[in-house]
């Protein structure tokens, strides 16, 4: 901190160091999957053990098999997956792996592919006219898919990959979900007109997850358009772990940027059902800043806060029970030989001036333009 007298100028500059051993980090692992078929690995960039929350002492100094150098690469992905292989302890597992956003660190996961085959298999075995795919990428289950292809079995998924529509690779019939951009885009615009175009803007994401940090970089870049608008912060923190972290950081952000922290646009309401209490704590928030927006979810306790004001001002919730008719409707349009509807949800934005609409009421987001009549008349029922 620069300090003058009428005889010097002095600069002192403090650096704090915070070493964390391999067996705490370990335990911490352990916290999160405390199956010991599963397991989390911190890695350094180059591929070296950092720790690991099964049998840490066996790889503890090593570096992942060469056979896994393609998510060490400089080029590579931010994101991947990998497997089956078997670890130090025998186990077939399915990893998927992340790179720690602007840290040179690698997180992986493997869950025991038993465990993720079986239900597939059993399912499979049953010889069923379709199968939903209900929120797991189908790359862990390419060949149990491929059986069910052959089988004859129509395939359609909910929330597979962010993205809508048919997805040759795996055969599956049609993938329902909400564009995820179009989501994280409506939610920074809502920041910006709310604004007046001045927002100065703190977004909150999980570089553990592809769609998050792809939602998380799309409102950066609609902020970056607005001429007077700032990104003030780019903050990585797990959704794992937001009851922990958020109310210090909560309290941490404000006294770093006072005034500054005016609005947050997180990629999910999660973050605010533990940000909200400690800015009640400080006395800020309610309905005033910081005006907390999420792009995505719009849970119960997200209309709850939007309605009484408590700390949210904001979501962009998605369709749940409108997402189930149509996986219906996707596979009777398969059955009757049609190709999928290609519908893909509007994106709907809830504030306080209209969150009793479209079930609302019922905290939740339910479009009221009486769908399941629609489809029933489609399907030919009453």
């Amino acid at each position: 901190h620069p300090c003058r007298t009428r005889r010097c100028c002095c600069c002192l500059l403090l650096l704090l160091v915070l070493s964390l051993s391999p067996q705490f980090l370990s335990q911490q692992l352990q916290s999160i999957y405390d199956n010991p078929r599963d397991v989390i690995l911190l890695l350094r960039d180059d591929g070296t053990y950092l720790a690991r929350s099964q049998r840490q002492e066996e790889v503890l100094g090593r570096k992942v098999p060469a056979d896994r150098q393609a998510m060490l690469s400089a080029a590579a992905a931010v994101q991947g997956s990998y497997g089956p292989v078997r670890g130090p302890d025998g186990i077939q597992r399915l990893y998927a792996w992340s790179r720690v956003h602007d840290f040179p660190i690698l997180v992986s996961t493997g869950l025991d592919s038993q465990a993720v085959h079986d239900p597939l298999n059993q399912a499979i075995a049953q010889k069923p006219d379709g199968i939903v795919i209900g929120g797991w990428n189908p790359n862990v289950a390419k060949i149990q898919l491929k059986k069910a292809t052959k089988e004859g079995i129509t395939l359609v998924a909910w929330h597979a990959t962010p993205v809508p529509g048919q997805m040759k690779d795996y055969n599956i019939f049609y993938n329902v979900t909400s564009d995820t951009m179009e989501v994280a885009k409506t939610a920074a615009l809502y920041a910006v007109a709310k604004s007046e175009g001045k927002a100065k803007v703190l977004i909150f994401t999980d570089s553990l997850y592809q769609i998050a940090l792809d939602k998380a970089n799309m409102m950066k870049d609609v902020i970056g358009q607005c001429k007077e608008c700032k990104v003030v912060e780019f903050i990585d923190t797990p959704l794992a772990d937001t009851s922990n972290r958020m109310p210090s950081m909560t309290f941490s952000l404000l006294q770093k940027y006072n005034d500054d922290f005016q609005y947050s646009l997180a990629i999910n309401d999660l973050y605010f059902d533990f940000m909200a209490p400690a800015l009640q704590t400080a006395g800020k928030g309610g309905a005033n800043a910081p005006f907390n927006i999420s792009a995505g979810d719009g849970s119960v306790t997200a209309y709850q806060r939007i309605r009484s004001q408590k700390s949210q001002t904001a979501t962009v919730p998605e369709p749940l029970k409108l997402h189930g008719w149509q996986l219906v409707d996707e596979l009777n349009r398969s059955f009757a030989g049609q190709g999928p509807s290609g519908y893909v949800t509007p994106v709907h934005l809830v504030t306080k001036e209209n969150i009793d609409a479209d079930g609302g009421k019922n905290n939740e987001f339910d479009p009221g333009n009486d769908y399941q009549g629609h489809y029933k008349a489609i399907w030919g029922v009453k």
